[in-house]
């Protein structure tokens, strides 16, 4: 058998694995015991953290309680994964904000989030000097939604169905939302074949203030600032009633403002970082073939995305 020495990195992933199974045979104590005493109770971990991100996430496809909210440490990269707690709601943000320390509530200048009510309502009341940021992920995923939205309404208008293969307007629906700058002379052909058309005058308006969207995001801090401002006033105009998707936007966009335009005030805070996260803790349910208990499932995600080698392996 071929033996060789392991990598530090692969000796912390050998660790993270093979933790639970040691502890529990040494102590006779169940591991979630390990994760209270030295994972969460560690004072040091929230030291240093300005800023953060919070999420929804979903931990299990099965039962009422499957549904988490995430919080995650963006002050440095790579972000880390701070805490998981049951539910999603502006009183479980609101009180995980609370149960914290009182220099860590003092320290937040930053909390980025999505579109929810909840999380920006907990963050208001509980860290008030801090500066909620509705970060460009977010921004933009809502925007290009209420452009699929307008795409479909018009298939179903036009061809009393849904979109099948040879439809003009299902054969863009990948197409449109890619940004101008990467659309290849082939992607542009196909774009204009749909625009052109009357009926679609809808679609077009949605496009271009998905692709000035991004074009806020990609320029620089004041420019940005400058294009965004222009387009949420521009939703606070008169709508017709042919863009009810651009409507319902303006709901969002105008009462979520000051947020929207904070991120440009304060560059680089995004919850992308904590998409990202998610995305991680996806796979890791995928390795273990899911997890029935969401205790086990915290200590796991915390030794998987928590950025606890040091604390592991003080010695590396």
């Amino acid at each position: 058998m071929l033996r060789r020495t392991l990598e530090p990195k692969e000796c912390y992933r050998v660790l993270t694995y093979l933790l639970p199974l040691r502890y529990t045979f040494a102590t006779g104590r169940p591991f979630r015991t390990l994760g209270r005493t030295l994972l969460l109770a560690d004072a040091t971990r929230l030291d240093g953290v300005t800023t953060i991100g919070v999420d929804e996430h979903c931990w299990s496809h099965r039962g009422l309680d499957r549904w988490v909210t995430v919080i995650v440490d963006l002050t440095n990269r790579p972000a880390r994964l701070i805490d998981i707690v049951p539910g999603r709601s502006a009183d479980v943000f609101s009180d995980w904000l609370n149960n914290q320390p009182d220099d860590f509530r003092t320290g937040i200048a930053h909390v980025a989030m999505d579109a929810f009510a909840g999380y920006k309502k907990a963050a208001t009341e509980v860290v008030p000097d801090a500066v909620t940021v509705m970060d460009p992920f977010h921004v933009v995923a809502l925007v290009g939604t209420k452009l699929d939205e307008t795409r479909r309404r018009l298939q179903t208008e036009l061809h009393g169905r849904r979109g099948r293969s040879g439809d003009d307007l299902y054969g863009i629906r990948k197409t449109i939302r890619t940004r101008v700058g990467l659309l290849s002379e082939k992607q542009k052909h196909r774009l204009n074949t749909v625009f052109v058309a009357d009926n679609h005058a809808a679609l077009v308006v949605c496009w271009q203030f998905y692709q000035d969207t991004i074009k806020a995001y990609a320029a620089g801090p004041k420019k940005g600032k400058t294009i965004m401002a222009g387009l949420i006033d521009k939703l606070a105009d008169t709508i017709p009633d042919e863009l009810k998707e651009l409507r319902s936007l303006r709901t969002t966009f105008q009462r979520r403002r000051t947020d929207i335009l904070a991120y440009f005030d304060h560059p680089g805070t995004s919850n992308g970082p904590t998409e990202a996260i998610n995305g991680r803790l996806e796979h890791l349910r995928g390795i273990a073939l899911g997890f029935r208990n969401r205790g086990n499932y915290l200590i796991r995600s915390l030794l998987h995305a928590g950025g606890m080698g040091r604390l592991l392996q003080p010695y590396l």
